[in-house]
């Protein structure tokens, strides 16, 4: 058990977190890598990230989330944060017009410093907030449609489409990876992100662990 269990997966894939402050970027990480949600979360500072093993086409994938605070003083980590990046949930807030207004600024910082192949999926979050709804659905569906995105809408409170769209994502790209394999077999393997690893594959449910401190307990 241990270190080793943790070492045993087909692929490693990195995705980032962007848009606002206060979209509830980190509550998506924490429902998804660890079923957890904190009411009186705190911005993040810096950058932080959790990682959760999980099945995709029957390979083990394990997936590294990370996530940034959303405030314009944290820009120089940009090209580090986005480096070797292989997707990327841009999300905002239903519930704040203006978090809506600045995807596409997020666009552009991505389509500056990230990968051109990078897979982008456009989440608008906090829909359990219905009645406080700003953001329809249709304007957000049309706009990812314009620039080529996946869309959906989820609630990290609630626990709704969370699962759905990160195993979307990491579908997408693990198509686009395996492609690119297939394609490309007689050269040097991609790095470590998206990098075939030898070994048998083990079936890790879903295996979490985290690098930060525990926020609160299920």
């Amino acid at each position: 058990m241990g270190r080793r269990a943790d070492e045993e997966y087909d692929y490693l894939f990195k995705v980032v977190l962007i848009g606002d402050s206060g979209v509830g970027k980190s509550n998506l990480l924490s429902r998804f890598t660890r079923n957890e949600f904190c009411l009186e979360s705190k911005s993040t500072i810096g950058v932080e990230f959790a990682t959760r093993t999980l099945q995709v086409e029957g390979r083990t994938v394990k997936a590294q989330i990370w996530d940034t605070a959303g405030q314009e003083r944290y820009r120089a980590i940009t090209s580090a944060y986005y480096r070797g990046a292989l997707g990327a949930l841009l999300v905002y807030d239903v519930t704040k017009p203006t978090s809506f207004e600045n995807v596409s600024r997020w666009l552009k910082e991505l389509r500056d410093h990230a990968d051109s192949n990078i897979v982008i999926m456009l989440i608008g979050n906090k829909i359990d907030l219905k009645h406080l709804r700003a953001v329809a659905s249709e304007d957000a569906q049309s706009f990812a449609e314009k620039e080529g995105l996946s869309f959906i809408e989820t609630s990290a409170l609630e626990a709704m489409n969370v699962e759905k769209a990160f195993q979307m994502i990491l579908a997408e790209i693990y198509r686009i990876i395996s492609k690119k394999s297939l394609s490309s077999s007689d050269e040097p393997g991609a790095g470590t992100t998206g990098g075939i690893k030898d070994g048998t594959t083990i079936n890790v449910s879903a295996e979490t662990s985290i690098t930060k401190k525990q926020c609160c307990s299920t």
